[in-house]
């Protein structure tokens, strides 16, 4: 070789070198992981001219790596990205271990046997390639792929980028564990800054702060404690094991504790700072130490046992409330039964009943103490379970309200719901212990005499029930914790309450995908408690639970002087009410709470009046008037706890002749009652027109001497028309009488049953001896002479 060409390559060396070294200062001006891998891949294109690059890196198995892409478009980056055979060709290109230099890439795929790769890249026929593998500490962590020379790529091309492979894998190494130190750093402040316990780390040679998360700061009562201000109030601090003993004080620095280099397990400290509540905290302290062995910082975790020390208060004090609460109940069962134990004792018949009456309430306390504790629990944990399912709200609000008033609540509830309500979705029997517990608590916080009001409207997708009352009210300050477990009113009767009402409320709405909370003004102005339970879809409501069957009722034994009057109600306490009034008021009065028997009583019976629950159990009160008045033209009177206006409109149209609204006088039901039998027009006994004779009282008809059958239907237009003969009666007015007032206006079925009629009384119609047609109006009978 002549001087002149060595020269030259020391020059072209010379060159290589500066431009490796240049690269190799920028892959080094950066730790930011993804600018260190991007400067390495454009670093490694300038270095060997190359148009494209990738760079690879694998993070232990095959399939989880990272790709980068350089000199191309995010769009053909993202196609190459995107390529169905990209794995199949990164396996094997990976797999090789030695530099790969190519003047033609996609010939050798063809002679490997491997898929053509076909880029959205602008390159030549015979593509230039070369990879090189990327190793540190003898593992391979990647590789660099580079394509696309014009002249191909050179021998020198190859060993400069081993070069600077070498060299780049370094780099990558540092950026990669800067990266995840700073991950595992970020981590630990969050861990630290969410922690439930204050964290604070100590120079131990100064005893100042370094660090605190925000938990120190609330615990100490002030979140915008600056750290200089900190720093003063820890080192002002006087602290103190559980025994007395005195761990730091002005005589004893904090610093002098720390750089001893304790290790502090779950101790109990009090600590005392000046101007402030004293702490009582369980501390763990661990020292740092540095290369040289000595303590160079403690880092400190505090848990403020206030709260714990409130828990075990309010436990020890439930437990005392649960013993007091079983003790008085046990107490006077024990008492009663002894009482009627001792056989020396003779007692009679009324005193005995008293002192039965009294176990069984006293039984009842403690089975509903020990359902609501359980239901806590479940509410706690998690596992109380509902079985939504599309209810009727009027269904679910009777129940409540008679359930409220059997257990001796009282009656001056006025309900509001309105007609057109949709069904919910609710747990029958846990949305009626709400109701029940609502109404309770409003009884409990009002005057006697007052009145509740429960009412319900529709929130969007929900329904949204309130129980309202005019008593006691609550303070602003109680708000906040009117829903906590054992949270009490300051009210006469809270030695009857353990304040697990609101509680379990508040579970079993939320349970249900609803929500509850009180409203109130202030003391003296009564409170008002919301709750909501979600809509349903479905416009069929889920059958009632079926009643069990009632024993056979025993024959009566009725007097034929008295005006008999039947009341149908399910709330037992409403039914003596209604039955000792009738009595005083001089009536026999006939009572029942199973609607499944009312049509046989009407029957057996034959009361002048029937007072009829509007709500009763698996019955719409409404239509069971329509199957009293399909048999008997009786008045009907509705008892309802609802007092709004469009359902006593539809009780007055379907054909009720009066509706009270619970609670009524007795003095008011006598008036009603009075009321309804003088409206109640005299039915003839029995009615004669030529062959013709009807006999009211036995549902009997004859022509001629000769018993005539007649279907239901048949003898009430035969008793229409006879009980105004002489009128004409227009078709509208018939139809209403004979089939009911929701029956649609169809002449037919009236056309087809006086056809029925004609042919079973031998009438001709064309010289109709009783029943005549009046054109376009209706029918008529004539008057007998």
């Amino acid at each position: 070789m002549s001087d002149v060409s060595a020269r030259q390559e020391v020059t072209v060396q010379r060159e290589r070198l500066s431009q490796l070294c240049d690269a190799f200062l920028r892959i080094n001006e950066s730790l930011d992981f993804d600018s260190v891998l991007q400067e390495v891949l454009d670093s490694a294109r300038s270095l060997t001219g190359a148009q494209f690059g990738v760079i690879v890196l694998v993070t232990g198995q095959r399939r989880t790596a990272e790709f980068l892409f350089s000199g191309m478009t995010p769009e053909q980056a993202s196609e190459l990205e995107q390529l169905p055979n990209k794995w199949e060709l990164f396996e094997y290109l990976y797999g090789i271990e030695e530099p790969l230099r190519l003047q033609d890439f996609q010939g050798y795929l063809k002679e490997h046997g491997l898929s053509e790769i076909h880029t959205p890249l602008p390159m030549s026929t015979a593509t230039a390639y070369l990879g090189v593998p990327i190793r540190y500490q003898d593992q391979r962590v990647g590789a660099i792929f580079i394509a696309e020379k014009e002249d191909g790529f050179s021998a020198e091309d190859e060993e400069t980028l081993v070069m600077f492979a070498s060299q780049a894998a370094l780099v990558i190494s540092n950026a990669r564990q800067y990266r995840q130190e700073r991950r595992t750093r970020a981590d630990l402040e969050g861990l630290i800054n969410i922690a439930p316990m204050a964290v604070l780390v100590f120079d131990a040679k100064t005893g100042e702060v370094r660090s605190a998360n925000p938990e120190t700061r609330r615990q100490l009562g002030d979140l915008g404690l600056t750290s200089d201000h900190l720093n003063e109030l820890v080192s002002t601090g006087i602290y103190r094991r559980a025994d007395g003993q005195v761990i730091s004080q002005k005589g004893i620095p904090l610093e002098q504790v720390l750089i001893s280099g304790e290790t502090v397990r779950d101790e109990e400290v009090i600590v005392e700072f000046p101007g402030r509540q004293d702490f009582v905290m369980s501390v763990n302290a661990t020292p740092i130490r540095g290369a040289d062995g000595q303590v160079e910082s403690v880092i400190v975790t505090a848990q403020d046992m206030a709260p714990l020390a409130e828990l075990e208060r309010l436990r020890t004090e439930f437990l005392g409330m649960v013993g007091h609460e079983l003790r008085s109940p046990l107490t006077a069962i024990k008492g009663s039964t002894a009482t009627l134990l001792e056989g020396q004792i003779s007692l009679d018949a009324a005193e005995m009943i008293e002192y039965h009456r009294i176990i069984d309430e006293q039984a009842d306390y403690m089975r509903d103490l020990i359902n609501n504790l359980s239901d806590i629990v479940r509410i706690e944990t998690g596992t109380l379970s509902v079985n939504p399912v599309p209810l009727e709200l009027t269904h679910l609000v009777d129940e409540a309200r008679s359930a409220f008033l059997n257990a001796g609540g009282r009656d001056n509830i006025r309900i509001s719901i309105p007609s057109d309500l949709p069904l919910v979705l609710a747990d029958r029997r846990r949305i009626v212990q709400v109701i029940i517990n609502l109404l309770s608590n409003a009884a409990r916080n009002s005057n006697e005499k007052s009145t509740i009001r429960l009412d319900a409207q529709v929130q969007d997708i929900h329904v949204a029930i309130s129980v309202a009352d005019t008593g006691r009210g609550i303070p602003a300050e109680r708000m906040p914790h009117l829903f906590a477990k054992f949270s009490q009113q300051d009210s006469p009767d809270q030695n009857r309450d353990l304040g697990l009402g609101l509680a379990i409320c508040k579970g079993i709405v939320e349970t249900h995908g609803g929500r509850i909370w009180a409203e109130s003004d202030g003391p003296g102005l009564g409170s008002r408690f919301v709750f909501t339970i979600p809509t349903s879809d479905e416009s069929t409501p889920q059958a009632a639970p079926q009643r069990a069957k009632a024993a056979p009722r025993p024959q009566r034994t009725l007097s034929s002087e008295l005006t008999r009057i039947l009341a149908v109600d399910d709330d037992p306490r409403t039914l003596k009410h209604v039955r000792d009034s009738l009595v005083r008021a001089g009536y026999e009065p006939v009572v029942t709470g199973d609607p499944d028997e009312v049509v046989a009583l009407i029957q057996e019976v034959e009361p002048e009046v029937v007072l009829l629950d509007l709500m009763l159990p698996g019955k719409d009160g409404i239509d069971l008037m329509k199957d009293i008045l399909d048999i008997r033209d009786t008045p009907v009177i509705f008892l309802s706890g609802y007092d709004q206006d469009e359902l006593i409109t539809k009780a007055f149209e379907m054909g009720a002749v009066d509706y009270m609204v619970k609670p009524f006088s007795s003095t008011e039901l006598a008036a009603r009652v009075r009321a309804a039998l003088r409206k109640k027009p005299e039915q003839p006994v029995s009615f004669e027109l030529g062959d013709l004779a009807i006999n009211f009282a036995e549902r009997a008809v004859s022509v001629a001497g000769q018993s005539v059958e007649l279907t239901p239907t048949e003898f009430r237009l035969l008793a229409e028309l006879s009980a105004k003969a002489g009128t004409a009666m227009d078709h509208d007015f018939l139809l209403q009488r004979v089939w009911g007032p929701d029956q649609p206006g169809d002449a037919r079925r009236m056309r087809t049953v006086v056809k029925n009629l004609r042919q079973k009384l031998d009438d001709d119609a064309r010289n109709p001896r009783y029943i005549v047609t009046v054109p376009h109006v209706g029918y008529r009978m004539p008057k007998p002479t």
